[in-house]
C-alpha cells in the first residue's frame, strides 16, 4: 500500500466521522413514571423537544398534548385531568399562552374562554354556566376594565368581530 492511498483512506474516514458528529440527531423519546407507565413521548432534536409531544398522568391517562419548537410550546395544546376530561386548550406562541383559550368545568363543559397575550388576559373573557353565557369581561394587560351581565348591553358596547 502506498502512503498516498493510506492518507486518502484516513482523510475519508475523518470526514465521515466529522459529518456524523455534526449531524443533528432527531429521535423519538419515551420517558416513564416510577410505576413503569408512560410519562411522555415525543421528538427530540439535538437534545431539545420538537414536533408533537404527549404527556401522561401516572395512571396512564393522557394529561396534555401539543407541539414544541426549539424546546418551547407552540401551536395548539390540549390538557386533561386524571379522568381524561378536558381542563383547557389553546394556542401557544414561543412558550406563552396566546389568542383564545377554552377552560372546562369538571363535567367537560366550557365554563369560560379568554383572550390571552403572553399568558396574560388581554381582551375578552366569556363566562358560562351550564353552557349558557352568563357574563363577559374585558381585560387590558391582565387588568379587568369592564364587565357585562347581559348579552344585549355587551353587543351595544362592543364589536362582535373583536371576539374572533
Amino acid at each position: 500500500m502506498s502512503a498516498m492511498w493510506y492518507k486518502l483512506v484516513l482523510f475519508s474516514f475523518m470526514l465521515i466521522l466529522i459529518a456524523n458528529v455534526s449531524e443533528k440527531q432527531h429521535i423519538y423519546q419515551k420517558d416513564f413514571h416510577a410505576n413503569g407507565k408512560l410519562k411522555s413521548e415525543g421528538w427530540v432534536l439535538s437534545g431539545v423537544k420538537t414536533d408533537y409531544w404527549k404527556f401522561y398522568h401516572s395512571s396512564g391517562n393522557l394529561s396534555e398534548q401539543g407541539h414544541y419548537k426549539k424546546g418551547q410550546r407552540q401551536k395548539y395544546w390540549y390538557f386533561y385531568d386524571q379522568n381524561s376530561m378536558p381542563t383547557k386548550e389553546g394556542h401557544y406562541l414561543n412558550g406563552k399562552m396566546t389568542d383564545w383559550w377554552l377552560f372546562y368545568d369538571s363535567k367537560g363543559r366550557i365554563n369560560h374562554k379568554c383572550q390571552l397575550n403572553r399568558g396574560v388576559k388581554n381582551g375578552y373573557c366569556l363566562k358560562y354556566t351550564d353552557e349558557v353565557l352568563t357574563s363577559a369581561e374585558k381585560y387590558k394587560n391582565g387588568k379587568k376594565i369592564k364587565e357585562w351581565f347581559n348579552f344585549a348591553s355587551f353587543k351595544r358596547e362592543n364589536k362582535l368581530s373583536d371576539l374572533r
